[in-house]
């Protein structure tokens, strides 16, 4: 194995059998390059590997691509094992701090084992799949040239075409399948879904959708019957995703899809949003759905909706309390928020989790998500709002 050179931010520069080669570094998290990497094949050992990438050493792999993945399985069986041992007692904010310090720093040493991938996307191992229509979905046709990225996230790819492929059966539309692209969040939650399929629906002719992602919530709302919706999103994915979907689900011709930050222009009788659901830094794009920094989100939703509301109008926030469970925000945070907005809580409902995490006794939050409770909250201005409206 052959020591590699000093890395510039968007290029890995390496040497082997005395030759210099120089490759485009990919990271979707903006990760830059590890200082120092070495080439690794099938005969290194899943100890070495590990006890290498925990000192922040990348591993370019040359050897068999399946023996790769079983080689990045183990190392993370030796994470997990560490991190047990490591575990300490606390209250729950601590564990939930000290649990996702423990995923960044899990995704960034088996980040550390690397793969090379030749123009167009060609993943050139013995055994290899071919990866270059995954790549593509996820980066575009600008693979022109040599790449290197890490298997981790090359295994995300693949796994996101496969959803894509797939689909995802969702109750709330019939079990009809929405077809999540690669950085934006699927549905695999179906809970909150439920909320918005049985709320009342009072004003059926023009509602909002804040922050599409996959626009399974404008096709929920138009399947309910809702004769025009607005999708709204900033991410070009999340927007070529919606447009994808909704076509696929002949919602098309009554959703508009649009590129804004929150709001459209205008009013709307329904303004329905799903922010995420934790206040917390993001550090990957995956993370802007679940991570709302500062709950700018959750904030511009409230602060928003009075003005953005036709006379008798009401808003949706759909909102897990999570957040409030590990400490991260309050219940009172949240009521002062809304009333500082000028609005009322008009009802509630909620629903219980049936996702996995909440049952998994290894899981350091389980306590926390068992006890999850979403919430589908309709919001009215305050009548003296309503009136200087």
């Amino acid at each position: 194995m052959t020591l590699v050179d000093a890395q510039s931010a968007d290029c890995l520069h390496w040497q082997e059998q005395g030759r210099s080669f120089t490759a485009r570094w990919r990271s979707e998290a903006g990760l830059p390059p590890p200082t120092r990497v070495v080439a690794a094949d099938d005969g290194i050992t899943a100890d070495r590997a590990w006890r290498s990438a925990c000192e922040g050493c990348g591993l370019l792999w040359r050897g068999d691509f399946h023996n790769a993945r079983q080689l990045l399985a183990a190392m993370g069986r030796r994470i997990d094992r560490s991190d047990r041992r490591r575990r300490p007692a606390g209250d729950i904010a601590e564990t939930f701090h000290r649990h996702r310090m423990a995923q960044a720093q899990r995704a960034r040493t088996l980040g550390l084992l690397l793969v090379p991938l030749e123009a167009g996307h060609e993943l050139a191992l013995p055994r290899a799949p071919d990866v270059a229509r995954a790549c593509r979905e996820a980066w575009g046709d600008d693979g022109d040239t040599p790449a290197v990225v890490s298997l981790r996230e090359l295994l995300g790819i693949v796994g996101a075409h496969q959803w894509r492929l797939k689909g995802v059966p969702v109750a709330a539309l019939d079990g009809r399948h929405i077809h999540p692209h690669y950085g934006v969040f699927s549905p695999v939650r179906g809970e909150y879904l439920d909320l918005l399929a049985r709320a009342p629906l009072t004003a059926p002719e023009l509602a909002f959708d804040l922050g599409t992602g996959t626009g399974v919530v404008a096709a929920v709302l138009a399947r309910r019957g809702v004769a025009r919706v607005v999708a709204t999103d900033l991410s070009p994915r999340a927007l070529a995703c919606a447009r994808d979907n909704l076509v696929r689900l002949g919602f098309d011709d009554r959703v508009e899809v649009c590129q804004a930050d929150l709001y459209p222009p205008g009013r709307a009788p329904l303004v329905v949003c799903n922010p995420p659901w934790l206040p917390g830094k993001v550090s990957s794009p995956l993370d802007a759905a679940v991570y709302d920094p500062g709950s700018r989100m959750l904030r511009g939703f409230v602060d928003g909706l009075a003005t953005h509301l036709t006379p008798g109008g009401e808003g949706w926030l759909v909102l897990s309390d999570l957040a409030e469970r590990v400490q991260l925000r309050s219940r009172e945070d949240l009521l002062g928020w809304i009333d500082r907005a000028g609005l009322l809580v008009a009802g509630r409902d909620d629903i219980r989790p049936r996702h996995r995490k909440a049952f998994d006794p290894a899981d350091p939050l389980r306590a926390a998500r068992s006890a999850e409770v979403t919430s589908l909250w309709r919001l009215v201005p305050k009548p003296s709002s309503a009136a200087c409206r």
